[in-house]
């Protein structure tokens, strides 16, 4: 590929010109792969080839006596052809060689995503370990935790102690509450009956203020009738 002069000069700069385009350029490229030539310049082997080839057969139709330039022409062309098979088994080596790597690329390729997937099983795998491992861990953790409360804790028997004092206290609060029951239930009957008594007193005295009211007024009443029977006589006589 033929590339132009670069061009710059004080302040500026110029883009580069190429001969031929990317797509030419492939093209070129190709056809010199096909033709096996490696310059422009002078005839393609194949070409050089088809004519020695076509200067050969030419020399043998002639019926004149060439055997020496036949024999010349023959000689030409499989120098020719040697000179145009070497190339070809370069490039036959270099496919083979080719088509070898990419095996080996593909296979490398296989291996490489086996190991991409065993890797990324792996990794689930861990994963999975490792949440384990936290769930593990906070249990432990939780356990120590409980551990060192329970440890703050008195003994056993101190506590079986404290339950069975605390038992007792029960059973003599509920011995108490049971008798004050009982002393409250007495007293309530008894204040009952002193309020029924009470009750039964007040009835009597005013049964007793009504008796008394009732003599005094019937004291009364006679007294007066009395002194109005007593006071009238003298006044009936003085009328007389």
């Amino acid at each position: 590929m033929l590339k132009g002069r670069k061009v710059t000069g004080r302040g500026e700069t110029t883009t580069p010109q190429y001969a031929f385009g990317p797509l030419e350029d492939d093209i070129i490229i190709k056809h010199r792969l096909l033709t096996r030539t490696t310059t422009t310049r002078g005839d393609p082997p194949l070409k050089k080839l088809q004519k020695k080839f076509t200067a050969f057969v030419l020399e043998i139709e002639k019926e004149a006596n060439n055997h020496s330039d036949c024999e010349r022409l023959a000689k030409a062309f499989l120098q020719e052809t040697n000179t145009f098979e070497i190339p070809l088994l370069k490039s036959k080596a270099v496919i083979d060689a080719n088509i070898r790597e990419k095996e080996n690329f593909n296979e490398l390729k296989d291996e490489i995503n086996r190991q991409i997937l065993q890797a990324q099983a792996d990794i689930e795998d861990l994963k999975k370990q490792l949440e384990e491992s936290k769930t593990e861990r906070q249990h432990k953790e939780e356990c120590e935790a409980i551990r060192k409360l329970i440890a703050m804790q008195p003994p056993r028997s101190e506590t079986q102690k404290i339950i069975t004092d605390l038992e007792k206290e029960i059973a003599m609060l509920e011995a108490e509450n049971t008798a004050g029951s009982r002393t409250l239930e007495l007293r309530k009957k008894q204040f009952a009956l002193l309020l029924h008594v009470v009750d039964e007193l007040q009835n009597n005295i005013e049964e007793e203020q009504r008796n008394l009211m009732e003599e005094m007024r019937t004291s009364f009443d006679e007294n007066r009738t009395g002194v109005e029977d007593a006071t009238g006589d003298p006044q009936a006589m003085a009328l007389d």
